[in-house]
């Protein structure tokens, strides 16, 4: 291993942070005893280097290396107690992903030494795991954040009440454009071109929220249907694009930028989608790739009374802990940091009735609410709920506080059944009003109130018109994925048909969808492919 200058640097800014000569590293843990830093060839397959950070302070590891340069992979080992009766599942021959990492290289290869435990003993998740998990791992990359915005002169915030969304996905949108190169298909380069943008901007649109792009874990079990996350609400990085949706892996983060500016000299506003609620690590039986190793007390909403297992109130196997400082820092530097750094325009919060939960529910004044309102970058973007989770009390439409916009879907539920003849036109006054009932109070204004008839998960608006049930066969679970309350009617045939009539009917009621979402008082949100009728054959979950 090479021998490099260590000094003990500083415990900010979290993360890595290149200063030309060499590298401050600083990871956040309350109850580790050590971190060790492992720095990797540029392949990422041969570890080079081992270094204990020097110091610590205020929970804070850190030190500064020298030599190291942008390019630099590299990932933790992190010593502590393996505790799991008391929350804490530290093991040191777990490679970990820097929750701060602002780019990764690889991907993750199951494997049972990414689990802190050994799979299949009597002990289930309290044994311990001895083998290394380095080479199953994607590591963490060192980037230089340079790049020329070129002052931006076309960047104009688009004002609210002027605001129509248009909701679409990296690698769906250009996997198969036949204008867009076939070596930039499905990537953040692909979507930045010239013709994909012209069609968006055409179509009157005006912020482009994107699905996902942070990057995340395929789930073992879904590879294993040779099936993969499509959406990618699965995270595992709050800080770096996801490198599968770049052209130039190795720039994946310059890349991202270089399409956000094509977007701003468009007059288009970027959105991202982001997941905070929860991590792909799973619940006590999940694998060890980062937070779990770093701090899982910390990072994690734990059961009060057995710290084992982890409050599920995602439906994905844990809920990350909002209620902690350091976590609601993690998070409002991430966002922060997409703002400041990369220019995007605003969020939409996945399950976003977590980021507002507090020990006792959901708190419309909790203390993540209160950091997004008073900081003046984040309070200067737009910030969009999802106003609902699988927890207590987790259905909170309306229930945000002013500032923020939230998903409606009481208009999509409602809309839907009044073009199939199932609510009446009393019912309609009140959502195509910008559901007054729901958000008229403390000076909110009708934005806040976000409406759409259709968005990822669901039927395409295609197939709301031509399916009465779900078809998800092609997920291989016997159809019992995906929601089967769709409000649809399939117009008196069963998928496809030849028949004239039900065609012209199915297009008059597309028509009838859109022509109202778009005149109704609030913000409209459009499912990208509406508006040349793609289909999904019947598949709500795709």
């Amino acid at each position: 291993m090479a021998t490099r200058r260590l000094r003990e640097g500083l415990p900010h800014p979290i993360g890595a942070s290149w200063d030309g000569k060499g590298v401050n590293f600083a990871l956040f843990s309350a109850n580790a005893t050590k971190v060790e830093l492992c720095l990797f060839d540029a392949s990422g397959a041969t570890e080079t280097d081992q270094i204990t950070l020097p110091e610590y302070t205020d929970q804070i590891f850190h030190g500064w290396v020298e030599g190291v340069t942008p390019g630099t992979p590299y990932g933790y080992r992190v010593h502590g107690p393996y505790a799991p009766k008391e929350g804490h599942r530290f093991n040191p021959n777990k490679l970990l992903l820097d929750p701060y990492a602002r780019a990764h290289t690889g991907e993750l290869v199951w494997d049972p030494a990414c689990y802190g435990y050994t799979i299949g003993h009597a002990d289930e998740d309290l044994s311990f795991d001895e083998r290394d998990s380095a080479k199953f791992m994607p590591k963490c990359v060192v980037v230089d954040p340079d790049f020329d915005w070129q002052g931006e002169p076309n960047r104009h915030p688009v004002p609210w009440d002027r605001t129509v969304f248009y909701e679409t996905h990296v690698k769906g949108f250009t996997q198969l454009h036949p204008a867009v190169p076939e070596a930039l298909r499905g990537t953040y380069a692909g979507l930045g071109q010239a013709e994909v943008i012209k069609h968006i901007k055409d179509l009157g649109v005006t912020s482009v929220e994107l699905l996902p792009i942070h990057s995340f874990i395929n789930d073992a079990h879904l590879l294993e249907n040779k099936l993969t996350n499509y959406w990618g609400y699965n995270t595992i990085g709050f800080f770096a694009p996801d490198p599968r949706y770049a052209a130039d892996r190795a720039n994946s983060l310059r890349e991202f930028k270089e399409m956000v500016h094509r977007f701003h000299d468009a007059g288009l506003e970027v959105i991202l989608d982001v997941v905070y609620n929860h991590t792909a690590e799973g619940n006590e039986r999940g694998a060890t790739l980062s937070f779990k190793g770093i701090d899982n007390a910390s990072y994690y909403r734990l059961m009060p009374d057995e710290p084992r297992y982890y409050i599920n109130d995602t439906g994905t196997g844990n809920t990350v802990n909002l209620s902690h400082p350091r976590v609601i820092q993690m998070v409002t530097d991430s966002l922060r940091y997409w703002v400041s750094e990369t220019h995007v325009d605003g969020f939409r919060f996945d399950l976003g009735t977590i980021l507002a939960r507090e020990p006792n529910g959901f708190d419309n004044q909790s203390g993540f609410l209160k950091a997004c309102s008073q900081d003046p970058l984040l309070s200067s973007v737009k910030l969009v709920a999802e106003p609902w989770d699988c927890g207590p009390g987790g259905y909170q439409v309306g229930g945000f506080p002013p500032g923020w916009a939230e998903w409606n879907d009481k208009y999509r539920d409602e809309t839907r059944e009044f073009w199939k003849a199932g609510v009446g036109a009393a019912t309609m006054a009140s959502r195509m009003s910008a559901s007054a009932d729901l958000f008229n109070r403390q000076g909110r204004r009708p934005w806040a109130c976000v409406n759409f008839v259709t968005a990822h998960d669901g039927f395409t608006l295609n197939d709301w018109a031509s399916y009465d049930g779900k078809h998800n066969e092609a997920n291989n679970e016997d159809n019992k994925d995906g929601s089967s309350d769709n409000h649809s009617w399939n117009c008196g045939v069963e998928g496809d048909t030849d028949d004239p009539e039900i065609n012209e009917l199915r297009a008059r009621q597309i028509r009838n969808m859109l022509a109202t979402l778009l005149l109704s008082q609030g913000t409209p949100m459009l499912l990208a492919g509406d508006e040349f009728g793609r289909t999904q054959g019947g598949n709500n979950n795709a």
